[in-house]
């Protein structure tokens, strides 16, 4: 096992030489979104890109940038069509610049999150703010806490305000060590989308890695250019966090989790009005039934077993 910060020796006397980045984005839906992602880094880094819709018009706009692409010939979901990104990038000798389709971040940006990350041997990966095309409305939440039954029940009490705080952050713009992807292990494929950063975050703080988040550096992500359907993602977010809960809490920490996220949710129906309610008494409903289980159900996620592939120093090179 590699120690955090394990990375290539500079002269003596002289700091290292920061690794090459390279850049994973996984593809699906709108080829217009990744010809924009893509034109944006302006040939700067070699890129993969994995295409898990499996489309000519996604092909030609990778190959047409210069980019490595990867068909795997159905959708594997975001954590293994990550691995089929780093298995081909040359770990550990670089750091992976997770991005999504419809994230757009120029050069210079991921040059001060290189800089970011080797700042400290022992940080995994570093993520930047994220903000709405066009403005500084933030796109999302980057930083969360891991979900735990505890927070769930402070929560549903109403005690929520008093467990703030963050400990691990998004992938959809996420710089990682090479040498950490190395130490921890690839994404679980457990997980089809969503929680599975949270998942590798937790195994990497548990090695002694540490995560970083730079709010003065940003991104520009347009959000949901992947899967159009509110609904859908909705259902295929709560079913990540299920199986993410599962895997740390097992089953009875799951239930109890479950049934906090249905009292706070029932909770917030008796205050809220309009869509806001209807919103609450979907998610009680969604627990009720179980989120994993309604997504399988619908054809949204297969059934997966937990695998975490070994991403080892001799994987084939761009």
């Amino acid at each position: 096992m590699s120690t955090p910060g394990d990375g290539p020796a500079g002269a003596p006397g002289s700091p290292a030489p920061l690794p090459p980045a390279h850049v994973v984005v996984v593809a699906y839906g709108d080829p217009g979104a990744l010809a924009g992602c893509l034109d944006t880094l302006g040939g700067h880094y070699p890129v993969v890109v994995v295409d898990n819709s499996s489309t000519a018009a996604t092909r030609d706009v990778a190959i047409g940038a210069g980019a490595q692409y990867l068909d795997p010939g159905e959708n594997l979901g975001f954590a293994a069509a990550v691995n089929v990104g780093l298995r081909v990038v040359g770990l550990p000798d670089v750091d992976v610049l997770l991005l999504n389709p419809d994230a757009v971040i120029e050069p210079q940006t991921v040059e001060r999150l290189r800089g970011a990350l080797h700042e400290d041997p022992t940080t995994a990966c570093v993520a930047p703010a994220q903000h709405r095309p066009g403005s500084h409305t933030p796109a999302t939440a980057v930083c969360w806490p891991f979900p735990t039954p505890w927070r769930a029940w402070a929560e549903a009490i109403g005690m929520g305000r008093f467990t703030r705080g963050w400990e691990y952050v998004i992938a959809s713009v996420l710089l990682v060590r090479g040498t950490a992807l190395v130490d921890v292990g690839g994404l679980d494929e457990g997980f089809f989308l969503y929680a599975e950063e949270a998942d590798w975050e937790r195994r990497a703080t548990r090695l002694g890695w540490a995560v970083s988040y730079r709010p003065e550096v940003s991104a520009v992500h347009v959000g949901a250019a992947t899967d159009p359907d509110p609904a859908r993602r909705e259902v295929r977010f709560h079913a990540g966090i299920e199986t993410y809960v599962r895997k740390w809490h097992g089953s009875l920490g799951w239930n109890s989790y479950r049934a906090a996220t249905v009292a706070t949710a029932l909770r917030r129906a008796l205050v809220f009005r309009g869509d806001r309610r209807r919103a609450s008494v979907r998610l009680a409903r969604l627990y009720a039934s179980g989120p994993a289980r309604t997504a399988r159900r619908r054809g949204m996620v297969p059934a997966r077993r937990h695998h975490v592939p070994v991403l080892d120093a001799n994987e084939d090179r761009l």
